[in-house]
């Protein structure tokens, strides 16, 4: 039968057509060879599934790697018999599982649904991430749902890192991510010549069973343990992120030039007059964005030029899919992993002082209170006339005759209208109701040997607010374009509080005599003003606390549901595209309305959940190093006695961020005095049966340090003799 000719049954596929314009030889599609299994209400036999669908031997190949997906995925699956099932009618819940420290697990279902625990004993047949098939066996003695593993449809590690060990002449590597609690058997042939206590890469070489480890062989000897910069490396791997660009990109990466060629001046509004300046931290070494302002009659004109890394990094080349894969430059205390080459983030992209730069401009027409009169986005070439830090232009700001002012005496006009600018902008965020929480970021200052000396609380001043706020109103610009031409794109979205996690809030503000306005939908304006009544409080930490723990988090999308937090109806990242994928798209976005044409990447749903994974992925690493710098920095602080207020409560304990040190340990319930101690999730209380003692977040505490773990990365204390409530 040749592949032409088709049997009546296939011409019944509903979605021949969508399948005939994707192949060139049309196979039934997966949505029909479900159907059909269905049909039949038994389990097939593979043969009688081909001739029921008169699959033809030419077919037969590109047909069974069909059915192969289709396994990956948990559509069907394949019984000890080996017919083909259709797994919804197997009352099966297929989903990814969830390792825990202590050997047992959990399956997150795919379908949203609550999830099932897994015995220590069936995690032995599987790693945390893997893709698995499971069937419900009823609830364990706690009354949580549990199941058995059916099926293993994917793994998902092939390659892990982790600590060599060696014990009566066996090897075995402990993984970092102590999510994985099988220890990796490794055969003495594939160890490399690694030695017990070095850190290295394992590939999996045969995956775990219900009746055997997993056996690995070590690609890559990392180091010794204690290395410095160690921390790091350890993180890069722990959670895959690509740090090392291949030797196709730096031979692409070679042939830029050194400075912007004439030829690409074309086309481009000449800003090279403008004293436009960049304001950065002192670290800084990419330059992303630089901003001047002048007096447009009783308003504002503010020009905020940005990067034009679109200009460089072209869809889907070499460069595109590796910052793709990266979407984002990951910082960590001391080290920058770039999500672009340094040639362009360090060099030909930076907006580098004295040097010209191809830029993408928001030029932004405001009034005297700060509302957009008009905006206009535009291809340029710019000149940036300094480098300003944060310290600098706060400097020029407080002492206008001072030595930085004098030294920057041309730019100082631009400067101090700016700042006349951020006041007006500053007065319509409190207008708009934008939400302000006030946390502690540190600063980390390490000694020769790159290990942690003090820590510090970074003060932001408003040179910082001043270039944040430039920044907003050019993000609120961008959105605003983008949505009027109707042009597709990632937004920063931010959701308010869900309905369970608003009641919650409300109970808890009612024990404090704090209201929440808005009813059911309170907006960003009756947070602000419930953080402005409470803020001269005792207790203000605290409240502010829960109040931010009822948020979600920001993420990608390109449903525009608006940012809670800030308040704008509408909002993007715009001004960033050197260190963050979402910014190049937007850039891209912007040159297709301004060329009249529309750009389309992709499954935007699918790049936004990309750039929100890698940002989360970014963050868990940088948490580890800097974890793991904070336990080594008090290791040598053992018996020390220290004052804290308790930052999280929790079933098995408190966590106790000490005072001027900014690290937090565990005081385990245990540890508390003795008593039956009751976890009150709503009031963020432990609560003592006998006693009627209670520890509750933001509470103050005197704890004693007693160890520091650095393999698991945690600092544990117990209450101080001299503890007073």
């Amino acid at each position: 039968m040749s592949i032409k000719k088709k049997h009546k049954l296939r011409d019944l596929d509903p979605y021949l057509q969508r399948e005939k314009e994707r192949y060139t030889h049309a196979l039934p599609s997966r949505e029909f060879i479900l159907q059909i299994l269905k049909e039949q209400g038994i389990p097939v036999n593979e043969k009688a599934l081909h001739d029921l669908l008169q699959i033809s031997e030419e077919e037969n190949e590109i047909f069974d790697r069909r059915l192969s997906a289709m396994l990956r995925e948990g559509q069907i699956m394949r019984n000890r018999k080996g017919d083909i099932c259709v797994v919804e009618k197997l009352d099966l819940i297929k989903g990814r599982v969830q390792g825990h420290a202590d050997g047992f697990g959990f399956l997150i279902p795919d379908d949203g649904s609550p999830d099932l625990f897994l015995s220590a004993k069936e995690m032995h047949k599987v790693l945390h991430g893997d893709h698995v098939m499971v069937r419900e066996t009823g609830v364990d003695r706690r009354g949580r749902r549990e199941g058995t593993i059916v099926e293993v449809l994917e793994r998902g590690v092939t390659q892990l890192v982790g600590r060599l060990h060696a014990d009566h002449g066996v090897l075995y590597v402990e993984a970092e991510n102590k999510r994985i609690s099988q220890d990796i058997l490794i055969p003495r042939e594939e160890s490399m010549g690694a030695n017990a206590g070095q850190i290295v890469m394992v590939e999996i070489i045969q995956q775990p069973s219900k009746h055997a480890q997993p056996i690995g062989r070590i690609i890559e000897v990392v180091g010794n343990y204690t290395a410095p910069g160690m921390e790091i490396e350890i993180a890069l791997r722990k959670h895959d992120l690509p740090h090392q660009f291949s030797p196709e990109i730096e031979k692409l990466s070679a042939k830029f030039p050194g400075a912007v060629q004439k030829r690409e001046l074309t086309n481009r509004e000449d800003l090279r007059h403008l004293p436009l300046v960049t304001i950065d931290g002192e670290t800084a070494r990419d330059f992303d964005d630089a901003v001047y302002c002048e007096r447009d009659g009783k308003g504002y004109k503010l020009y905020v030029a940005i990067a034009d890394v679109s200009h460089y990094v072209r869809p889907l080349d070499v460069l595109d899919r590796e910052a793709f894969n990266r979407g984002n430059s990951v910082y960590f205390p001391r080290r920058v992993i770039p999500m672009l080459p340094e040639v362009l983030s360090n060099g030909l992209c930076s907006l580098n002082p004295q040097v010209d730069r191809l830029c993408m401009v928001c030029e932004m027409s405001l009034d005297d209170a700060g509302n957009f009169r008009e905006y206009r986005f535009f291809q340029a070439v710019m000149h940036s006339h300094a480098r300003l830090t944060y310290t600098k232009v706060a400097a020029m700001l407080e002492d206008p005759k001072g030595e930085e002012a004098r030294h920057y005496e041309s730019l100082l006009p631009g400067i101090q209208l700016l700042y006349k600018l951020f006041k007006v902008l500053l007065k319509a965020r409190k207008k708009r109701g934008a939400i302000d929480f006030e946390t502690i970021e540190t600063q980390m200052i390490f000694n020769d040997q790159g290990k942690i000396e003090r820590i510090l609380p970074v003060k932001r001043n408003d040179a910082h607010r001043l270039i944040e706020e430039c920044m907003l109103a050019a993000n609120v610009c961008a959105s605003d374009f983008l949505q009027k031409h109707k042009q597709p794109t990632l937004y920063r979205i931010h959701e308010g509080p869900t309905p369970e996690k608003l009641v919650a809030l409300r109970d808890f503000l009612k024990e404090f005599g704090v209201q929440l306005g808005g009813g059911n939908q309170p907006t960003a304006k009756d947070y602000a003003r419930t953080l402005a009544k409470i803020k001269d409080r005792p207790d203000a930490q605290l409240l502010q606390t829960v109040m931010l723990r009822s948020l979600s988090q920001a993420v990608y999308s390109p449903d525009n549901i608006g940012h809670f937090g800030l308040a704008y109806e509408s909002y993007t990242h715009f001004t960033s595209p050197i260190r963050r994928y979402p910014d190049l798209l937007v850039h891209r976005a912007i040159k297709a309305v301004l060329n009249s044409s529309v750009y389309s990447p992709g499954d935007w749903h699918e790049l936004g959940e990309h750039c929100s994974q890698t940002e989360r992925r970014a963050d868990d690493a940088s948490r580890d190093v800097e974890s793991w710098l904070k336990c080594y920095y008090m290791q040598d602080r053992i018996g020390e006695d220290f004052d804290g207020v308790i930052s999280g409560v929790t079933g098995f304990g408190l966590f106790v961020a000490l005072d001027g040190i900014y690290v937090e340990g565990l005081v385990h319930i245990s540890e508390l005095p003795s008593d039956y101690f009751h976890f009150d999730a709503a009031k963020h209380m432990l609560l003592g049966e006998r006693s009627g003692r209670r520890y509750r977040l933001g509470d103050r505490i005197r704890v004693k340090l007693v160890r520091v773990d650095l393999e698991a990365s945690k600092i544990d204390f117990v209450l101080a003799a001299d503890n007073h409530r």
